[in-house]
């Protein structure tokens, strides 16, 4: 499929607006179908295939992994990362290239430690899941109370696991849009809360993962006001599958588990800013961006390194080709993502009152380097812009809504219209949050064509007429 839409965009200007790609679920039983023919402009044709023929946001990935590595989100690698971000944003020749900082709280991991001490002693590899607390000096050892999945701990009555572990499995199921994991990361989210509120004194979830590597998967969670906080961590699939096996040879069964994770503090994050300034209407504005922290596992490169190589990418492809947009084209790459989204609300915050209503289109690349198999749209007027930028890529129109990605939910909800090309995450949450997210994981190629995507639409949305806002 993947080598298939490559060649696809690449050899041929005349693209059918129906004849489209899709999910690799369906491949098998679709045959493309042909209505009236789509001709994109020659502008968009120029920035296409270019984008197909570079390595932009290949190398600028391969830069911010190798260069800085993990930056978790307020640390010290992070503000490494904005300092790299400025370099290369002006590298590449963006304009009016900035820091808006921000301050947050930032946690920090520490050791992390778990083993089975009966009935079959052996280690297991866990990791504290974002903002826990941590496990009194030496550990908790305690007997498990096994729970098949979330639901089963939330329908449990309160009380019951007084001094015990609770563990907690559920298996994520892979789709191509990553369906699957909103309902999964209920136990990462409440897991800790639903756990303490009957007693538990720690928690061990399965990652919330689609592999089956010894690789935990981190991610933020979060504490309910007036529940007690009790220390909760992820174990990698096979040593969940291990701790069920172990469990359903019947008898008790007895973990230990050490992490020290701690709050450190108000830190500082920031947004960095550079732009294309529009050749007619340079107050008006199209918003790219990817998130430049990562967790600390391993190098960001699918999460999200390939969002800022993609948006950066695109705006490199503009610049070289020499077109001068009429809207101005402006690059966030966001921090403090991982932790909360903190970078999104930050740039509402300052530009709510000053330039936030000229945002005419906005779109986020966070969910790795996969190709885009369609388009969905979040506007109120100009859908026909939106399909029209599917068209060019040969990829269909997706009626789900979107608010753009979740840098980019903040400003929607203010009114800033959204668009999102779709990407292939088959794979994605093999990979997320885990020391196995790295640099090696990007094809080229599949960078690449999200590339030419994104040039597509900064490019389409720069010369439209419509202001995205409007009752169409």
């Amino acid at each position: 499929m993947r080598a298939l839409l490559i060649s696809l965009l690449a050899s041929s200007t005349l693209i059918g607006c129906s004849e489209t790609l899709t999910p690799p679920e369906k491949e098998a039983s679709s045959t493309p179908a042909k209505s009236a023919e789509y001709q994109r402009s020659p502008e968009v044709d120029r920035l296409i295939k270019a984008a197909l023929a570079g390595t932009q946001a290949y190398d600028i990935t391969e830069s911010l992994t190798t260069e800085v590595g993990p930056r978790v989100g307020g640390s010290p690698e992070e503000a490494k990362a904005r300092e790299w971000a400025v370099a290369k944003f002006k590298e590449i020749g963006l304009q009016n290239v900035r820091i808006e900082p921000f301050t947050m709280p930032y946690w920090e991991r520490g050791i992390e430690t778990a083993a089975i001490v009966s009935p079959n002693p052996q280690q297991l590899y866990i990791t504290s899941l974002g903002g826990s607390v941590a496990t009194p000096e030496g550990g908790i050892e305690a007997e498990l109370a096994y729970f098949p999945t979330f639901e089963d701990l939330k329908n449990a009555p309160e009380g019951g696991l007084e001094g015990k572990i609770v563990f907690i499995s559920g298996r994520m199921k892979k789709a191509p849009d990553g369906a699957g994991y909103g309902p999964a990361n209920q136990k990462r989210r409440e897991g800790a809360t639903e756990a303490a509120k009957r007693g538990a004194v720690a928690v061990v979830i399965r990652s919330v993962g689609t592999d089956s590597h010894r690789f935990p998967h981190t991610g933020m969670m979060r504490y309910a006001d007036g529940v007690k906080k009790i220390p909760i961590a992820a174990l990698s699939a096979p040593d969940a599958d291990q701790l069920e096996r172990t469990l359903s040879r019947g008898g008790e069964v007895t973990v230990k588990m050490e992490m020290t994770p701690a709050w450190r503090g108000e830190r500082e994050s920031g947004n960095v800013i550079g732009e294309i300034i529009g050749s007619e209407k340079p107050d008006e504005i199209v918003l790219v961006s990817g998130h430049l922290d990562s967790w600390d596992l391993g190098t960001g490169a699918i999460d999200d390194g390939a969002g800022i190589g993609i948006s950066a990418g695109a705006a490199r492809v503009i610049i070289e080709s020499g077109l001068k947009p009429k809207r101005t084209l402006r690059v966030v790459a966001f921090g403090a993502e991982e932790v909360g989204l903190l970078g999104g609300f930050a740039y509402v915050a300052a530009h709510k009152d000053t330039d936030l209503d000229n945002h005419v289109l906005a779109t986020e690349s966070d969910f790795g380097a996969g190709p885009a198999y369609e388009i969905k749209s979040g506007v109120k007027s100009g859908v026909s812009v939106i399909r029209a930028m599917g068209q060019a890529m040969g990829l269909p129109f997706s009626d789900m809504p979107t608010n753009g990605g979740p840098d980019i939910g903040p400003m929607s909800r203010q009114g800033v219209p959204t668009m999102r090309w779709q990407q292939d995450g088959t794979d994605y949450f093999d990979l997320h949050h885990t020391p196995d997210d790295t640099f090696d994981k990007i094809d080229k190629d599949e960078i690449q064509q999200n590339v030419a995507a994104f040039a597509t639409m900064m490019w389409m949305a720069s010369e439209a007429d419509t202001n995205f806002r409007g009752d169409e």
